[in-house]
């Protein structure tokens, strides 16, 4: 079974094969695409941008995450009580504190990123500081730590650039259909057949790629409560958490499809979606595994 010492490595390795086999699936779209459009401009621009956008979503995604969140960075000074809360959980988890971001938001939710223990970030909402408990609230942010140190931040923050990028790609060539696409570029068998293909992966391409992130999303998340639950040696504590987060019917307003993956909890509050469109695993299911724990 995988636990919090072994993880990191593997998240690592992860998310090479993530980056790579986006660079891939890129140049791969990019061929059909510019096939279809008559214009080898296409593919060089997906190579280009492809590489661009690899790189900036391993040493900027958790910037553009905390930006597109409306999160405000707090320190010691003016935010003494959570700033202590997390601190002792370091302390205790072996690990350096991370920036303690606040979100204005009164929803109660919570999410980490960084590409690694050095250069992490916690979020809370605003919401979350003043209506948990005490033993409620160490049991998110352990909940939360558990991500930084086993590298679940480095994955997930650098799929929300790359799955953006796809989605952009495929809007691009959808919107150049609609307004600018000429017939006589796409003239002869292949053109036509290029161009039908670049249709069906201008719509495919984008869901698969959300998949792809709603599956590594859930996976991890049952991991990072039994680590956390680890780190406090109180089970019941994040079990309690998720219940009044779950049952508080208020939607972030700081949230996006983009980014709904990265939370504790789904930011929208959903209800009757299919289990194939969930960001997270279901929370009675997630408390039940907490709750059956021995420690």
């Amino acid at each position: 079974m995988p636990t919090l010492y072994n993880q990191s490595d593997k998240n690592i390795r992860l998310t090479w094969v993530y980056i790579t086999g986006f660079l891939v699936f890129v140049i791969a779209v990019g061929y059909v695409l510019s096939t279809a459009m008559g214009s080898r401009a296409v593919l060089l621009a997906a190579i280009i941008f492809s590489f661009v956008m690899s790189f900036a979503s391993y040493w900027w995604s958790d910037k553009i995450v905390l930006s597109m969140s409306g999160a405000k960075e707090v320190k010691r000074e003016n935010a003494k009580a959570i700033y202590n809360v997390v601190e002792n959980l370091c302390i205790t988890n072996g690990m350096p504190v991370p920036k303690i971001f606040v979100i204005p938001d009164p929803s109660l939710n919570a999410f980490a990123t960084g590409r690694d223990p050095n250069h992490a970030v916690i979020a809370l909402t605003s919401g979350l500081i003043e209506k948990l408990e005490k033993i409620e609230l160490e049991g998110v942010i352990a909940h939360e730590l558990s991500h930084i140190k086993n590298r679940d931040t480095l994955i997930s923050t650098v799929i929300v650039i790359l799955v953006g990028f796809v989605a952009l790609l495929a809007d691009w060539f959808r919107s150049w259909v609609w307004f600018g696409g000429d017939d006589e570029e796409n003239s002869g068998q292949f053109g036509w057949i290029m161009f039908l293909i670049g249709i069906v992966l201008s719509i495919l391409a984008p869901l698969a790629a959300v998949l792809v992130q709603l599956a590594i999303s859930r996976k991890r998340e049952f991991l990072a409560d039994a680590d956390g639950a680890l780190i406090t040696r109180y089970p019941e504590g994040l079990a309690r958490a998720l219940e009044k987060i779950s049952a508080d019917p208020a939607p972030m307003r700081h949230a996006n499809r983009a980014t709904a993956h990265l939370f504790i909890t789904n930011p929208f509050k959903a209800r009757n979606i299919s289990t194939l469109f969930m960001t997270h695993p279901p929370i009675e299911e997630r408390i039940k595994a907490l709750r059956e724990m021995d420690i």
